[in-house]
């Protein structure tokens, strides 16, 4: 066992001060902040920016730069950052200081509505999948006012979009944005249908962080821990979850105190939290926020993931976000609840009490499954990733098919409009009013409706959608994005079927139950309410036609398919260059990603492993060679056992050495797809039987000897 000091002293960290609602926000230049540190006339015009986006004028950003630094200066910060989210799947911000010399030898703070709205990071240096070349710097990143700029420790961090020189996003929340206002503007015209008062409609999302612990000291002394985040080794524990007791079980001490800081912190960024819990598996917890508008739910889980490190690190411990850090037991992931709900109140994912708000329901119901049927293998790429790759598919998590679960009442509903025949389905009573058969019952229905398919991928759960394959460390943005903007183009190809049977003379709501029953018939293949890891329905979802691809580089395919190319172009959200740049660039950290554990792997087997049980076997030999000396005495038991390190060490070294070929043979190929898929046909298909001869070895070596600490040390809190 390894000897690693765990240092739990007291720990000093932030204490909440007073109720939640007394500090909720503290941090943040939220509305109410801006009403009183922007004159009247700045502030309406921010606030019509920010729900309509009319564009600002320099005298008026230089007017909430003015309020802005003041904000910030009385709140102790001292610089200001443009805070983005590039390819890289994290964060990033360049702080600048408030303090510029004032030419007589002082200093004077100072902030211009110039800075505030744009700078410029060096785009080439930032993952661009080829669209800026080294010698092509320049990449711009502009203020996105409809996210609120926050202060971490003595920062004003200013939420921003990322671009390039030439125009095309190289950052998440570009195309989110995009996507935001394509499911906007063709949601909005469906709603029209009902309610002609409808302006808007607004993405919502509800995200659930899924996370491990681990003691700091132990993670230090785990290089795969601390180079790929995950342990590339190591037998599983005697006792892991098998007891189902951890799950929502009682919160260790520590932990507890660690969750009341985050929590303290968040609630000051104006994060909305709400859920604590342990989750399945050993040191596994979750958080959950109360839901929001999707863009600023999105900026909220990427600043969740920043503040949940840092404040895992005053308390002694390291936070695991990769989707399967530990073999055996569940991996992470991170739930995306996703509803779309309009500016007079309705949520469009929920049944009213009207014929006409049920038939609304329906359509968008339906519009969504159909979306989700045409476009499964997009949304699949949309979470697919090296890491999340170990967890699709695992029996712990949703498989790598994309299905929709409804619960068989409201399947039975879809299934009974779309069997209905002639005016049985629908009819109008003497004052015009329409009746449908079968949607009546529709609210009745959900209040009972409420169990889950934890096997589902894409499962609805009353009042919204929850995509339940995102990984533990994915930005949300992507499976969002992809949602929308397949909803949005499925929406606008509705409408114009709806109004070409209008203009010919069908009455509206006939109309628009006579495409629907189609759809309905179309996606019923997406529809799925059984246990999604079992193997009949992998042949199942094959035979009706799903992408069953599991190839994680074969399935990064999918974005560059002529429909989707079309698709994301029609709802102006990406365009080719931009689609094939985004696919180079998930090639890419593929390839790097699997290029690092590789090297790793044969770091650790060829330098502490082999080593470590070489020497355990000299010390067998000893005493083999001692016991020959007496007479007598039976050495058969030990010899038994060194042939069995030596069976173990020879496969180690020779799995290693051919694992080092192949990643060499991969290293040459110059095409980057044709590179990612080298490495995991030839070079990731090495990893698990490495492992395997690994595991063998800890359960013979020495205890003592052992050079790692083991899984039953990691994932037990002391």
């Amino acid at each position: 066992m390894v000897d690693a000091a765990i240092n739990h002293s007291a720990i000093e960290v932030a204490s909440p001060e007073g109720r939640p609602s007394d500090y909720f926000g503290a941090k943040v230049f939220s509305g109410a902040t801006m009403r009183k540190y922007l004159d009247k006339k700045t502030f309406e015009t921010l606030s019509d920016t920010m729900k309509n986006g009319t564009p600002l004028t320099r005298e008026v950003a230089d007017s909430i730069a003015a309020g802005m630094r003041q904000w910030a200066l009385e709140h102790g910060a001292d610089h200001y950052t443009h805070w983005f989210q590039p390819l890289t799947g994290g964060t990033a911000e360049k702080h600048d200081a408030f303090a510029q010399p004032d030419g007589f030898g002082g200093v004077i703070e100072e902030f211009s509505g110039k800075l505030l709205v744009q700078q410029e990071p060096d785009a080439s240096s930032f993952p661009n999948g080829g669209i800026r070349n080294t010698f092509e710097a320049r990449g711009y990143s502009a203020w996105d006012p409809t996210s609120p700029a926050f202060i971490v420790d003595t920062t004003l961090c200013i939420p921003t979009v990322f671009i390039a020189y030439t125009g095309e996003a190289l950052d998440y929340k570009v195309p989110l944005l995009r996507s935001i206002s394509a499911v906007d503007k063709a949601a909005t015209e469906v709603c029209r249908y009902f309610d002609r008062n409808v302006e808007k409609v607004h993405t919502y999302l509800g995200w659930e962080q899924e996370y491990f612990l681990v003691d700091e000291s132990l993670w230090a002394v785990r290089p795969d821990l601390m180079l790929t985040g995950r342990t590339l080794m190591g037998h599983e524990s005697a006792k892991n979850q098998q007891l189902e007791d951890h799950y929502f079980g009682a919160i260790p001490t520590r932990v507890m105190a660690f969750m009341k800081e985050l929590e303290y912190e968040c609630l000051k960024l104006g994060i909305p939290v709400k859920t604590r819990h342990n989750e399945v598996a050993p040191n596994q917890f979750e958080l959950a926020p109360v839901y929001e508008e999707a863009n600023l739910a999105n900026d909220h889980n990427q600043l969740l993931m920043t503040i949940m490190d840092k404040t895992a690190r005053r308390h002694h411990f390291r936070v695991l976000l990769h989707e399967k850090p530990f073999k055996g037991i569940n991996g992470s992931g991170k739930h995306n609840n996703w509803s779309l709900g309009t500016d007079t109140g309705v949520n469009l994912m929920s049944p009213g009490k009207t014929a006409s708000e049920n038939l609304q329901f329906i359509t968008f119901l339906v519009n969504v499954i159909s979306a989700v049927y045409k476009h499964n293998g997009l949304l699949k790429a949309a979470v697919m990733s090296a890491t999340n790759d170990h967890r699709l598919g695992a029996n712990e998590a949703p498989p790598a098919i994309i299905s929709t679960f409804l619960g068989t009442q409201v399947s039975a509903v879809l299934d009974k409009l779309a069997a209905a025949k002639g005016d049985n389905a629908i009819r109008f009573d003497a004052k015009g009013v329409f009746k449908m058969s079968g949607i009546s019952h529709i609210p009745t229905l959900l209040r009972d409706n409420t169990d889950r398919n934890r096997t589902s991928p894409f499962a609805f759960t009353g009042n919204r959608f929850e995509f339940r394959a995102a990984g533990a460390s994915d930005n949300c943005a992507e499976a969002i994005i992809t949602l929308n903007t397949a909803l949005a183009d499925e929406l606008t190809m509705f409408k114009a079927e709806v109004d070409a049977k209008i203009e010919s003379g069908t009455k509206k709501e006939k109309a628009i139950y006579e495409v629907l029953k189609r759809k309905i018939k179309e996606c019923n293949p997406i529809r799925f309410d059984g246990n999604g890891y079992s193997e009949e329905w992998r042949a199942e979802a094959a035979r009706r036609g799903l992408d069953c691809e599991t190839s994680t580089p074969l399935i990064f395919d999918r974005y560059l398919d002529p429909a989707t190319i079309d698709m994301f172009a029609r709802t102006g959200v990406y365009t080719a260059i931009e689609l094939e740049a985004r696919t180079g660039v998930k090639w890419e950290t593929y390839v790097k990603k699997i290029q690092i554990e590789g090297r790793v792997l044969g770091d650790l087997v060829m330098n502490q492993i082999i080593p470590t049980a070489s020497a355990y076997e000299a010390m067998l030999l000893d005493k083999v060679y001692k016991m020959a000396q007496i007479p007598g005495l039976n050495a058969s038991s030990d010899i038994a056992l060194i042939k069995r390190i030596q069976e173990h060490t020879a496969a180690i070294q020779q799995l290693t050495e051919e694992m080092i070929e192949a990643r060499k043979r991969a290293n040459r190929i110059e095409e980057m797809r044709a590179k990612a898929i080298a490495y995991h046909d030839t070079v990731a298909c090495f990893f698990d039987k490495i492992r395997h001869h690994v595991d063998k070895l800890e359960e013979i070596v020495d205890d003592r000897l052992w050079p790692l600490p083991k899984y039953r040390e990691l994932l037990f809190l002391r």
